[in-house]
């Protein structure tokens, strides 16, 4: 069964949705987050209660808002996640603590090092992100006077430089050995949603055929958040490098804002704009998604099982 063939049978669009980890799956519902790891052979399960962004507060179901919200959000649970799979490791595959993870144990609780540690991560993940897509490109482009005063192939190039490294990036990460089994997981996961979605059993045989591409994927969230960069960035007739740097900066949250929007109408249509919309996300997905073998399934619909409410219908999309 085709891609476009499998998704065009899918009626139901379920706001649940995944995150690969380190061998296992988290999966996300409307009230409950579950973790279910196999690390070690056997599954560990970890479910807890999850409480809507707008309900917290109101403003962060606001358009727009709620997207950098979600994106923080999701940033914060997801190294959460990472962290309390690689600990359901065997301590023979662990790695050894190096000296700045010592120096956090040896001055604070565990919970604080704990807290400490993954503000870090999230924080280095979002500096990276930032030099890779954002920075290196402006700074590239603007080493050459022939178009550093010419916005419009200046924003070209730079578009095109943006895609390039985030292209060698995802290749870079598919040939480390770890990293091919996570996407292994992650195709795992869309493959569970997709049945899910279908109204089908939850079994590894009907799980099997599912498309591995799915058009409300994160890595095609991340593909609009740059094609939207790009569009903005025509928009800052600057030609000093450093400005033009911190006019992207500042111009993010909107960005971010938007593309959670455009992806989110993309996940809730299926016509033929939408199809054209979700397309390039899903051929970079080709690369962030792997075939799984049957024990990764059966992960992936454990932590489906999780979180399904019990409401019938009240995770819809």
């Amino acid at each position: 069964m085709s891609d476009k063939n499998a998704e065009s049978s899918v009626k139901f669009k379920t706001s649940i949705g995944g995150q690969a980890l380190i061998e296992g799956i988290m999966m996300l519902g409307p009230t409950k987050r579950a973790i279910v790891c196999r690390g070690s052979g056997e599954m560990v399960e970890k479910v807890e209660p999850v409480t809507p962004l707008k309900e917290k507060q109101p403003i962060l179901g606001w358009p727009l808002i709620r997207g950098v919200a979600a994106f923080i959000s999701s940033m914060v649970n997801g190294v959460k996640a990472l962290s309390y799979s690689a600990d359901q490791l065997p301590e023979d595959m662990q790695e050894e603590p190096d000296k700045i993870d010592l120096w956090i144990e040896k001055h604070f609780s565990n919970d604080t090092a704990q807290k400490l540690v993954i503000g870090v991560a999230v924080v280095l993940g979002i500096a990276l992100s930032l030099f890779l897509f954002l920075f290196l490109p402006t700074f590239i482009v603007g080493l050459f006077p022939a178009v550093k005063s010419d916005f419009y192939w200046r924003t070209l190039l730079e578009g095109i430089l943006k895609l390039v490294i985030f292209f060698i990036y995802l290749i870079l990460c598919s040939k480390m050995k770890d990293m091919k089994r996570l996407f292994s997981y992650h195709g795992a996961e869309h493959k569970t949603i997709f049945c899910y979605e279908k109204g089908l059993p939850l079994t590894v045989e009907n799980v099997r055929p599912q498309p591995r591409l799915h058009p409300r994927c994160g890595t095609s969230f991340i593909f609009v958040v740059i094609i939207i960069s790009i569009i903005a960035g025509s928009f800052i007739h600057v030609s000093d490098t450093m400005l033009r740097m911190g006019l992207k900066f500042l111009m993010l949250p909107l960005i971010v804002g938007l593309s959670y929007e455009l992806n989110r109408w993309v996940g809730r249509h299926d016509n033929l704009c939408s199809s054209i919309l979700s397309w390039p996300g899903k051929q970079f997905q080709r690369i962030t998604t792997n075939e799984p073998d049957d024990e990764m399934i059966r992960c992936a619909i454990r932590a489906l099982e999780l979180v399904i409410p019990e409401e019938k219908g009240s995770d819809a999309w």
